[in-house]
């Protein structure tokens, strides 16, 4: 009786119905809700369509599965670029149609050069402002080619085009944001304090030296990611209330100073790997002297011995750092004063480690302090005129603009020649999957996906619009009827491996089997056009991969160079928002550059060698010239001086070297490097004289400190610049000293 007893299956207890049910509507239950907002959005789009009269409902049902998002603020964003990149289009397109609606060939060659325009300035913007672009040249495409068949009725055809994407837009819109609203910026509240925590236990650990080269790698091309994908959900957020608008500028900032936070802290980071490698007396003295200060950064970043999670935690995180930072340089000095009678103490590499840990000390406080201030709605900290910078290299954005004025040039010049009824929706779907795909990793896979998915969408078209629509009757069965084969493709959209299929399914679907107010049975019009849209979009897809590919390594290439170049942009850019320019340049392109290389770890590896060299060499750049410009109006700071002449010497080297690492330029950058370390030690030692003041003589050692760490990034071992390092007799350079 006991045995039976126990073997029974004991009930399942409320809280862990509860837990299950939590757990579902987190996962699942968002799937669902983001379908049945889609299905409304249509139909409610559909219905007033219907009810206005308007020629094309279908347009409106097309409008909401394209601008439709999971998240309200993407939807905001998306419909306010599509709306002003709609009226753009319908602007272009009048003056078209007025200027060439007599001669086809003009008009169709005019039509692609102003959609490779527009897909040119999609591929150069990044983010939804790109799809103002996008939209510029489709609609473009979709007014104007369909209008050009009767130029008489060509100015209310557009206006009414417009019209159902405007309504097709603010559908979307008014149901994503009142329907089970999912913000984006209750999603970066969680992304601020896991990127905080993450960044405190990186930073934790690789102090306490549980932090191999493949974490710090991977950790590092994590945090690349996190960055762009940050500055994308903070884009599309001040769309979703004034919540998000106050704080837009703090949390550009946030982004702004982790960025630079991180590169610091990797600086330092890297100096004292080389100075451990070095494996010289000399080292483990400035090794013995720096530690110690790095083992009191930790605690500095916990409350209560628990790491920081929240703004308040901040806060406290943030006091801390400030006096530890206003205690620091008297702390150094002192340690300095002990070293300076030890006659083999690397006094410079000392100072520079000494000068990247304030450096490093000073951004943490500022990204805690920045993090702390989100608690409250306003805050002084809101006024931010720096801005992340996206990088793009041009070259790319005018194939990609070539590309698809070339695709519409032959589909027009096929059109014209075999005046194939369907030939309009050949050419003006080109025009808009070459535009849509351009900022895709791998256009020519996103093409073909869609391309399968409007397959499926015209057999699964056929059977709604013959088997079904004659039998019904009213707009309630309408929807009854269109429900199934809408869901099919929405649930795709939500599967990130199936998203392309689902997208070419959801809009093409509505675009065939789309009711208008008088339907017209026509199956040789349908399949027409069904074959029309298959065939452009199978011919953008051979576009894309015989016009100089993305996915080819050219591209690549070209990115890499573009990243190598920023160091120009560190030496050459106006010092008002230079490191912000140079920090999100760098890491954008390589995000471009992960993105084309996801099977390719090796590649993924040699890049972020190159960014990590770029960001060190850089910064030291940036932090260069900000001392040198800072200097009083004095004769002996003049840039006609030697030692000013020999930094100017050395940032032309460095930017000749990253333009086209050679080992003749590595040794001439080294060379100038160490040429502007001895000027500037001569002008410290000449000064004795008529000595400057305490803080001159600071600033000076400042500089020679960032050149000291310039020369050290070029020697690295484990930079990108290895290959190109002569073999030196001197075994007892293992980190170099500039004496």
């Amino acid at each position: 009786m006991s045995a039976s007893s126990s073997s029974a299956p004991r009930p399942v207890s409320l809280a862990a119905w509860y837990s299950a049910a939590a757990d579902w509507a987190r996962t699942d239950g968002l799937t669902w809700i983001y379908l049945f907002k889609a299905l409304v959005a249509c139909f409610l789009a559909l219905g007033i369509a219907m009810k206005l009269d308007l020629p094309q409902p279908r347009t409106a049902m097309t409008t909401v599965f394209i601008v439709m998002q999971p998240q309200s603020g993407m939807v905001f964003a998306k419909s306010f670029y599509r709306i002003c990149g709609t009226l753009v289009g319908l602007v272009v397109m009048l003056a078209l149609i007025g200027l060439f609606a007599q001669q086809p060939e003009l008009f169709i060659v005019t039509t692609a050069i102003w959609v490779g325009i527009c897909t040119a300035g999609a591929a150069r913007n990044r983010n939804f402002r790109s799809y103002g672009f996008v939209l510029a040249g489709y609609t473009a495409a979709l007014i104007g080619i369909p209008a050009s068949q009767h130029p008489d009725g060509a100015f209310l055809s557009a206006l009414t085009r417009v019209a159902e994407v405007v309504l097709g837009i603010v559908c979307a819109g008014a149901v994503s944001g009142l329907v089970f609203p999912q913000f984006a910026g209750l999603q970066m509240r969680g992304t601020v304090r896991a990127r905080f925590s993450a960044f405190v236990e990186y930073v934790s650990a690789s102090l306490a030296g549980r932090n191999d080269r493949a974490q710090i790698e991977a950790t590092n091309a994590r945090f690349v990611a996190d960055i762009v994908g940050f500055e994308a959900a903070r884009s599309v957020a001040v769309f979703e209330g004034p919540d998000s608008r106050m704080r837009g500028g703090r949390l550009a900032r946030l982004n702004s100073e982790f960025m630079t936070a991180s590169t610091r802290f990797h600086a330092l980071h890297q100096l004292m790997n080389r100075l451990r490698s070095a494996g010289t007396h000399g080292a483990a003295i400035a090794i013995d002297a720096l530690e110690p200060y790095f083992k009191e950064i930790a605690p500095l970043l916990a409350k209560s011995g628990e790491p920081v999670l929240s703004a308040a935690d901040a806060a406290h995180a943030a006091a801390q750092l400030e006096a530890y930072k206003a205690e620091l340089p008297h702390r150094v000095r002192a340690t300095r004063a002990a070293l300076e009678v030890h006659p083999d103490a690397p006094l410079l590499d000392f100072d520079t480690g000494a000068e990247l840990l304030y450096r490093f000390i000073d951004d943490l406080h500022a990204y805690a302090a920045t993090y702390a201030s989100l608690a409250v709605d306003t805050h002084e900290r809101e006024r931010w005129v720096e801005r992340y910078e996206p990088k793009t290299n041009a070259i790319a954005a005018g194939v990609a603009g070539l590309r698809a004025a070339l695709v519409i040039m032959v589909l027009g010049a096929f059109w014209i020649a075999t005046a194939w009824p369907s030939g309009s929706t050949l050419t003006l779907n080109a025009a808009a999957v070459c535009a849509l795909a351009s900022s895709s990793p791998d256009p020519k896979r996103t093409v073909f996906q869609m391309a399968a998915g409007t397959l499926a969408a015209s057999v699964m078209g056929m059977l709604a619009v013959y088997g079904v629509f004659p039998r019904i009757d009213g707009f309630p069965l309408l929807c009854a009827a269109l429900a199934p084969f809408l869901l099919l493709g929405v649930f795709m959209t939500t599967r990130p491996a199936l998203a392309g299929y689902g997208i070419g399914y959801c809009i093409f679907l509505c675009f065939l089997a789309g009711p208008d107010n008088v339907i017209h049975y026509d199956p040789s019009g349908f399949i027409n056009d069904a074959l029309a849209l298959v065939l452009s979009m199978l011919v953008s897809s051979v576009a894309f991969a015989v016009l100089l590919p993305p996915s080819t390594p050219w591209l690549r290439n070209r990115l890499l160079v573009d990243l190598r170049r920023q160091i120009v942009v560190a030496s050459r850019a106006r010092m008002s928002r230079v490191r912000s320019r140079f920090e999100s340049g760098a890491r954008d392109l390589m995000f471009q550059i992960n993105a084309l290389a996801q099977d390719e770890p090796a590649a993924r590896r040699d890049t972020l060698r190159w960014l990590f060299s770029v960001l060190e060499v850089g910064n030291a750049v940036i932090d260069l010239r900000r001392e040198v410009n800072t200097l009083p109006a004095d004769a002996r700071y003049a840039k006609t001086t030697p030692w000013r002449i020999s930094l100017r010497a050395m940032h032309d080297a460095l930017t000749a070297l990253f333009e086209r690492p050679r080992e003749d330029r590595f040794d001439r950058a080294l060379a100038a490097t160490a040429d502007a370390i001895g000027a500037v030690q001569l002008l410290l030692g000449t000064l004795t004289t008529l000595p400057p003041s305490r803080d001159e003589r600071h600033q000076l050692q400042r500089i020679l400190s960032q050149l000291h760490f310039i020369r050290t990034a070029l020697l690295d071992p484990q930079s990108p610049l290895e290959p190109l390092m002569r073999a030196r007799a001197d075994a007892s350079e293992g980190v170099p000293h500039a004496a």
